[in-house]
């Protein structure tokens, strides 16, 4: 399995963060390069657990689906998410909040599995492993920016 984890801290309250991550109607804002939207499941507003979510979106010039459920959640510490349909043979997403210097300190660590067997395991040596770090880090970096700037205007993350 490989793995791979984003750290980044924001200047917002840990609630607040933890709503904006799991914000499905602001989560295309923070990916907007790969034009995803939710087109099954929750579509809009706060995912909870045992919920799921299905987006569509554009990776590597292919157009894909991925339905993920909400496996576990202790707000506003930590929420997981796991792939029930997709590209993937497997795929953990565990969202990580920890109240860090008037702010929160946002980690996602990825966990997945390429198919195809031993090819897929090069194929995530040679270029996935990369193009999930920095899809996430390019998310990350995002959602801070989306979280702050609502968080000043006092916009309501669950609207």
């Amino acid at each position: 399995m490989t793995v791979v984890k984003i750290a980044i801290w924001i200047d917002v309250p840990i609630e607040f963060c933890f709503d904006i991550a799991r914000n499905i109607s602001l989560h295309p804002q923070s990916v907007p390069h790969t034009k995803e939207k939710a087109v099954a499941g929750v579509t809009e507003g706060l995912i909870h657990e045992g919920e799921t979510v299905t987006w569509e979106a554009i990776h590597l010039g292919i157009r894909q689906t991925l339905t993920a459920r909400i496996i576990s959640m202790n707000p506003p510490y930590e929420f997981v998410d796991r792939m029930e349909e997709g590209a993937f043979q497997s795929l953990i997403h565990v969202h990580l909040f920890e109240e860090q210097n008037g702010g929160t300190l946002m980690t996602d660590i990825l966990q997945f599995e390429s198919p195809f067997g031993p090819v897929g395991k090069v194929f995530n040596r040679l270029f996935l492993k990369k193009y999930m770090r920095d899809f996430l880090a390019r998310r990350s970096e995002n959602l801070k920016q989306i979280a702050e700037d609502e968080y000043m205007s006092g916009d309501n993350p669950d609207t």
